[in-house]
């Protein structure tokens, strides 16, 4: 499943916090987000509502995470 391009919405995310959830278009469970995958993509922070295309990589504890994170343009 690591890989694999995914879209969807931003439907939570605390900067101060450093992480976030984006609710994905294709049903699956919602990809978590950390503040490091939106610094590596140039973006400042996310915002509710925000639209993004990602890839989904599981991490150690076997959590779907967005990484490679780029917006969607409406």
């Amino acid at each position: 499943m690591t890989g694999e391009r995914a879209q969807g919405t931003v439907k939570f995310f605390n900067s101060m916090k450093g992480f976030g959830f984006i609710q994905r278009d294709d049903g699956q469970p919602d990809a978590f987000v950390h503040i490091s995958a939106v610094e590596r993509a140039g973006m400042p922070s996310l915002n509710e509502g925000d639209r993004l295309e990602f890839e989904l990589e599981v991490d150690r504890r076997g959590k779907t995470a967005a990484v490679n994170l780029a917006p969607l343009q409406a």
